[in-house]
């Protein structure tokens, strides 16, 4: 799941590209075996830490709804990114709030439209349909047929994993693509806000927003309605197991690992996700769901790992010739 409001990961393709292996790399270009380990240890605690905190909200919300674990859960994640950014609120012009706006939108629906999900149709399937948000941006930037193959292998995925039927939860399904087409519209809305509010100032200020808003005022709603003090507990622990500590693991290991490496292992979400489904909703995990989330996850990889190289070289490359003004040749990524 999306981190900055759901972390997914968060601005993470060109904030990945331009922090991974900055600091950790030895001259010749190689990420020292130790720096490598400990890469991988963070990438793979920021995945399990994210399903986990999916869990704890997926028990909490059948006493506060998917409404009042997402308002828990934004509530704590705005108070845990204003702690390590500081987003210049003086400068944002009117275009800039368009975006926040646009973004925050955008997150809430998001986590909401993924809560109902799991809701309806698990853990583990909602989290793998929802992940064809991000795997649509990167096939969508390329026009290889690499690229056009791993988007036929995540569909066969799909195909696998849903077996669609009389039987099947069409609402919950639908739910899932919603909350991955507003993943995708949070990765292309953060690449716009990148030169306007660098690093998480994007998410930072999207994140507020919607808990001043939406969150805070649902957040009172709900607690008025006096619900257990345990699934309150529970939602928190979801922020801070969603939003917290997947921003720290991941910043940390995008500076000790290889772009392409965290990719690679950031994909295998889906894969976290059914276990954590199994082991701690106690849901049923068919064999033919396990075959399609790792066909899903592996067409992420290659996508993810493919797209993060083309911008590592584009950004690589000298400049162009300038033959127009600098508004025409260099659009907002």
């Amino acid at each position: 799941m999306p981190s900055d409001g759901r972390v997914t990961r968060p601005a993470r393709p060109a904030a990945g590209t331009r922090l991974a292996g900055r600091a950790s790399r030895r001259p010749g270009g190689r990420t020292p075996s130790g720096h490598r380990t400990a890469g991988v240890a963070l990438a793979l605690a920021a995945s399990l830490s994210n399903q986990g905190g999916a869990s704890a909200g997926a028990v909490a919300m059948t006493s506060l709804g998917a409404p009042g674990v997402v308002a828990v859960r934004q509530v704590v994640a705005a108070l845990a990114l204003n702690a390590v950014a500081h987003p210049a609120w003086r400068s944002v012009d009117r275009r800039t709030w368009l975006l926040v706006v646009a973004l925050a939108a955008v997150m809430g629906t998001m986590n909401l439209t993924l809560f109902a999900a799991i809701d309806r149709i698990g853990l583990g399937l909602a989290v793998t349909l929802e992940f064809l948000g991000p795997l649509a941006v990167a096939v969508g930037s390329s026009r290889r047929a690499v690229d056009v193959l791993a988007a036929l292998l995540a569909a066969l995925g799909v195909l696998v994993l849903v077996r669609p039927g009389p039987s099947s939860d069409v609402a919950g399904i639908a739910l899932a693509l919603v909350a991955a087409a507003m993943w995708a519209g949070y990765i292309l809305l953060n690449r716009a806000l990148g030169p306007r509010l660098p690093g998480l100032g994007g998410a930072t200020a999207a994140t507020t927003v919607l808990a001043l808003t939406w969150s805070l005022p649902v957040l009172v709603v709900t607690l008025l309605a006096g619900p257990p003090w345990q699934a309150v507990a529970l939602a928190v622990v979801c922020g801070l197991l969603s939003s917290a500590v997947p921003y720290a693991a991941d910043l940390s290991a995008l500076r000790l690992l290889p772009a392409s490496l965290f990719s690679t292992l950031a994909s295998a979400n889906p894969v976290w996700a059914f276990a954590a489904g199994a082991l701690v909703l106690h849901q049923e995990v068919t064999s033919h769901e396990v075959v399609g989330a790792l066909l899903v996850a592996a067409a992420n990889a290659a996508a993810a790992v493919r797209w993060r190289r083309r911008r590592a070289l584009q950004r690589a490359a000298p400049p162009p010739p300038r033959r127009c003004r600098p508004a025409e040749s260099e659009p907002v990524r």
